[in-house]
């Protein structure tokens, strides 16, 4: 595996680097040119699993050895000094591993919808952290897709990407061209929509009937302003997740987890 080595960092070979912490740069800069970050040995992997095609790999100097049996194709992998790193991306690379990566196409909801069971949908969840958090909840707890609103964060941004552990590369996802008018697809798919709201009329998530859960399309919103009216409008039943001692509501992504094993909790065990 030959290594480059970079001790510029406004070397234009690790262009795609650049200001990692820069949320405005990097949504302006990656989806249009087709690429995305993966941060730390074990994202990167999963990635490579997943069947992304690498562009390039930068790692901590120190740690080239850590990717010493990976098949890196035509990517080239390029080493720096922790300084070097610092300056280029923004931030302490602690990781000491980072790589960029090819997108592919994005699959459209009718084909998400043909092979799924049970589906998450996001409506303008545009924090990163919680948006990883879905994923990976999704992932872990027989969640088979996430469609996203048009106006929902990129799955494939770093720190998405991190959070989720790469579980994002492993749940299909595709976004809606309109909403909320996308959620009468859903509906004409077989799925019944589920708006989850703290509403005090709301149906407890636990009661939904089996007929609903069969195959249940769990409709989510943003921290704090939580979905829209519109939105709720357009599902079938209102749903909460029942609250104690006066709290009335949990962050979105640990809501999604108790609800998405909540739809799974009859789901036959692993391997049955």
């Amino acid at each position: 595996m030959p290594v480059h080595q970079i001790t510029d960092p406004d070397d234009e070979r690790i262009a795609d680097y650049r200001a990692l912490t820069d949320v405005e740069l990097r949504t302006r800069w990656e989806p249009p040119h087709g690429l995305f970050i993966a941060e730390g040995e074990l994202v990167l992997r999963r990635a490579l699993r997943a069947g992304y095609p690498a562009r390039s790999f930068l790692v901590d100097a120190k740690r080239v050895d850590q990717l010493a049996d990976l098949d890196t194709g035509d990517a080239p992998v390029y080493a720096a000094t922790p300084d070097v790193l610092e300056k280029a991306t923004g931030f302490h690379v602690h990781r000491g591993v980072l790589a960029s990566f090819h997108r592919r196409p994005l699959p459209d909801v009718a084909g998400v919808l043909a092979a799924a069971r049970r589906v998450a949908i996001l409506e303008d969840v545009n924090n990163h952290t919680n948006l990883g958090a879905i994923f990976r909840g999704a992932a872990a707890l027989g969640v088979d897709a996430v469609l996203l609103s048009p106006t929902c964060a990129d799955p494939l941004y770093r720190r998405s990407v991190r959070v989720s552990m790469g579980e994002v590369f492993a749940v299909p996802y595709a976004k809606f061209g309109s909403w909320p008018d996308g959620l009468d697809q859903v509906r004409q798919a077989g799925f019944t929509v589920l708006a989850l709201t703290p509403a005090a009329d709301a149906v407890p998530i636990q009661r939904v009937t089996p007929a609903q859960r069969a195959r249940a399309a769990l409709l989510l919103g943003a921290e704090g302003p939580g979905l829209t009216a519109a939105a709720q409008a357009a599902s079938d039943v209102r749903v909460v997740v029942p609250m104690r001692r006066g709290v009335d509501s949990l962050n979105v992504a640990a809501a999604a987890a108790v609800a998405f094993w909540e739809l799974g909790r009859d789901d036959p065990p692993l391997g049955g």
